[in-house]
């Protein structure tokens, strides 16, 4: 492979502009300042101390300027990342802390393998299957989980920990009187804070003035005395190497929680990019790379106690807002995390977690997505219930069955439509040679009488030829007039296997049994190699097969044979015929 592909630094890093240093130290200095009260506050997510947020912001965003092809992307801890870590750990039974820790680690190499291993046998494109409907139901339900996995700090009482919001809401409910009002208030006051920050100094970093102004309020007002969790110690120093320890049962255990993250992971990074692409001409995201990039920064990072990152949405636009360049802004990034761990982490141990928690909340707020689903129950009614069948497993079952059970219906309904797709009988358009749906433009084409053509949308697989041949016998006998002519149009057939190639001769055989003259139209190249090895050819014979309806329908209906030029076309196929 070429070296463009290994290691995408080495195009970007000699072509580098003096120019661009200004604006990607803006950018990196922008999204590292951003990254430390996000890190911590989506490590808690996680079930992790704050500090593994500041060590997954670190290690992994130097990786993936050395590999990844996308200029802009931001990777480091998310949401619906650590979410998915808690939801699968939690499954576990873990026994202490410490193992919890050392799962998180392994769980970012097992997955960091995967994405490693999918990007060398080039299986990018396996994320086309996670449908939008799926990921918009799957994201939301997610997003409101995360939201009610803070009430325990929002309301400063010990909730036990449930990824089920009926199990989060009666575990609440059962909790509400000792609620603890100033953690309550603690956190309303963050949120409100965070929000008109945004709303009147969109510039400023809001999160991080807030999470200053907590540390300062919550030291001089002593409110770790008053009952508000704080922090508290925050380990100072660079995260050190350790191979993440493990049995080997773990591997089975963890397996599915990986292989999601994995997944989910990658179509998170490669949508904000291909995103971001879109704005930059210049730049091309290879996906199959990315899953490499991602892959690598995920192993390296576990080796340096990273639990399991990918490309963030916000951090990503934030990076791209304030003018990053290339993967220098990434490095300059992890630059101020690094100094954050050796000089400034004694400074965190007054944040109170209530605002935390109001970060996630409104980091995660907007991860739900209203709109969308509103549209597809106005326009799309399946692909609606689709949606909402993933947005309620994930809510009420498991993330991790969520996405599973969303993917695996979407597939289903793939497999629903194909096997009854649209069929059209047409006829042609007045005065034209035209041919179209006789109940799409009524009044606009001439019905053929004693001639019906036939049209399939779709490929012709096992699944469903017999739908085929009962339309074809229905639209037969539904004539008034008896039938003297068959022409099937195949210009939407894609491909035809070989149940249905069997169906096509026991047809075409039927056909000619009763007088009712057969002939096929518009076969694309791959269609027509197809039955030209099959049957069907000799049975039709190579004077039934035409280049247009139009020709076929005059030879049909009049015996008319169209110009050479037109057979030569119908004919054609790389195939060898005897």
């Amino acid at each position: 492979m070429s070296k463009r592909l290994h290691l995408p630094i080495t195009q970007w890093l000699p072509n580098y502009s003096k120019q661009w240093l200004g604006a990607d130290a803006a950018a990196g200095l922008t999204v590292g300042i951003m990254l430390i009260p996000q890190g911590m506050a989506y490590a808690m997510i996680a079930g992790l101390p704050p500090v593994y947020g500041l060590y997954a912001a670190l290690i992994p965003q130097v990786v993936y300027a050395f590999l990844g092809t996308s200029r802009q992307l931001s990777v480091g801890p998310v949401a619906m990342d650590s979410l998915l870590v808690a939801s699968g750990l939690g499954a576990l039974s873990l026994s202490s802390t410490e193992d919890y820790i050392q799962m998180a680690l392994f769980l970012a190499l097992f997955m960091g393998c995967l994405q490693f291993i999918f990007g060398l046998v080039r299986l990018g494109f396996f994320v086309n299957f996670l449908a939008k409907p799926v990921i918009s139901g799957f994201t939301s339900a997610a997003a409101i989980i995360i939201g009610m996995s803070q009430l325990k700090y929002v309301l400063g009482i010990d909730i036990p920990r449930s990824n089920k919001l009926h199990e989060q809401l009666w575990n609440t409910w059962n909790l509400w009187e000792e609620t603890h009002i100033t953690s309550l208030v603690i956190c309303i006051g963050a949120i409100l804070s965070i929000l008109l920050l945004k709303r009147f100094f969109s510039k400023f970093p809001a999160a991080l003035g807030v999470t200053v102004l907590g540390i300062l309020a919550s030291y001089f007002f002593q409110w770790d005395q008053l009952g508000v969790s704080v922090v508290r110690e925050i380990p100072s120093g660079l995260p050190s190497f350790q191979l993440p320890s493990f049995d080997y049962s773990a591997v089975q255990k963890l397996f599915p929680i990986a292989l999601t993250l994995a997944l989910i992971a990658f179509m998170e990074a490669i949508s904000v990019a291909k995103a971001i692409e879109e704005k930059h001409k210049e730049t091309t995201v290879l996906p199959n790379q990315e899953l490499i990039a991602l892959g690598m920064a995920n192993i390296i990072g576990a080796l340096f106690q990273s639990y399991p990152t990918s490309g963030g949405f916000s951090r990503t636009a934030v990076n791209d807002q304030a003018g990053a360049k290339s993967q220098m802004s990434s490095i300059i990034s992890a630059s101020v995390i690094a100094l954050t761990l050796v000089f400034f982490t004694p400074y965190f141990y007054y944040l109170p977690t209530a605002i935390l928690a109001a970060i996630i909340i409104i980091a995660v707020s907007g991860l739900i997505d209203w709109s969308y689903p509103l549209a597809l129950y106005k326009t799309r009614k399946d692909e609606f219930l689709l949606w909402l069948f993933t947005a309620a497993v994930t809510l009420s079952v498991g993330i991790t069955q969520g996405i599973v059970a969303g993917v695996f219906v979407a597939l289903i309904l793939v497999i629903y439509r194909s096997s009854v797709p649209h069929i059209a009988i047409l006829g042609r358009i007045k005065n034209t040679n035209y041919y179209r749906n006789i109940n799409r433009f009524q009044g606009e084409v001439e019905d053929p009488a004693g001639i019906v053509i036939f049209r399939f949308d779709s490929q012709l697989f096992f699944g469903n030829q017999a739908y085929f041949k009962q339309a074809l016998w229905k639209a037969i006998e539904e004539r008034k007039i008896p039938t003297q002519g068959v022409l099937f149009n195949l210009e939407s057939v894609t491909h035809i296997d070989s149940t249905a190639l069997f169906m096509l001769d026991d047809l075409i055989e039927k056909l000619q049994e009763k007088n009712i003259r057969t002939a096929m139209a518009g076969a694309i190249g791959p269609v027509r190699d197809i039955l030209q090895q099959s049957p069907v050819w000799n049975h039709l014979g190579t004077e039934a097969f035409f280049e247009n309806t139009h020709s076929a329908y005059l030879w049909l209906n009049e015996s008319i044979i169209p110009p050479s030029i037109e057979s030569k076309i119908a004919l054609e196929s790389n195939t060898k015929t005897t």
